[in-house]
């Protein structure tokens, strides 16, 4: 046990330390948001109109899944350069090591968290709304007023441009 010791205050303080951090930001971040606070902000730029579509959290999940992988691979090579040197222990010590990894692609996968494929929005719709579906009926609904409806005019545009984010009338 001696030997570990300075391993275990080590990991002791590892913890307090996170813990105060959390406990001390959230005691002393402010607590009153406005406009201009939750605002994007992007190299200085205010933004006059919101992106047509979100950046997909799929994207980052790929990459931290092959950062996470990478390093896997990295770890195993050596190892199977010396797994006959290390025994069962060695054995034991990279299926722990693996095992976490192993069922995290698997549930990645499971859930189509990896599928890069074009989304296909009926796929999940009832029978029902897919049967109410039809060329005329789609087509009926979007008309003529409403695009002039939903587009928006000049004034409010450069209104928009013109109001600096944050400030209340």
């Amino acid at each position: 046990m001696a030997p570990y010791l300075p391993l275990f205050v080590m990991f002791v303080l590892a913890m307090l330390f996170a813990a105060l951090s959390f406990f001390a930001s959230s005691l002393m971040s402010p607590k009153r948001t406005t406009l201009a606070k939750r605002a994007p902000y992007e190299c200085g730029i205010v933004p006059t109109r919101e992106p047509p579509e979100r950046f997909p959290v799929r994207f980052y999940l790929v990459a931290m899944t092959f950062v996470v992988l990478d390093v896997e691979v990295i770890f195993l090579f050596p190892w199977a350069l010396v797994s006959d040197a290390l025994g069962t222990y060695g054995l034991v010590a990279m299926t722990v090591f693996a095992v976490p990894v192993v069922v995290t692609l698997a549930y990645e996968l499971s859930t189509g968290s990896l599928d890069w494929g074009p989304t296909n929005p009926t796929a999940h719709a009832p029978s029902s709304v897919l049967a109410a579906r039809d060329a005329k009926s789609v087509v009926g609904r979007v008309t003529s007023q409403s695009i002039r409806d939903s587009a928006p005019t000049a004034s409010t545009t450069e209104a928009a441009e013109l109001e600096p984010v944050g400030e209340a009338h």
